[in-house]
């Protein structure tokens, strides 16, 4: 299992639903609005980076009013 989070910026105007659509994403396990630089971070978890990957890119950065990601990959300590 491997997990990540997700910093993203939303477009303006469609905060509601870009929210919507990110908690239906398989894979996206908790999702919280933040202050900053950032809109919201997705908790991510995967059985492996590949399919992080098209997590990521194939359904995160496709819904409508994703302006921007930058994943973290984390790892226990």
């Amino acid at each position: 299992m491997i997990t990540g989070l997700v910093l993203i910026r939303l477009a303006s105007g469609r905060e509601k639903l870009t929210m919507t659509k990110l908690k239906e994403i398989k894979g996206v396990s908790h999702l919280s609005a933040v202050f900053g630089r950032w809109d919201l971070v997705a908790d991510i978890e995967a059985s492996d980076l590949h399919t992080m990957t098209n997590v990521v890119v194939g359904k995160i950065r496709a819904v409508p009013g994703v302006a921007s990601t930058e994943t973290l990959v984390t790892t226990a300590i």
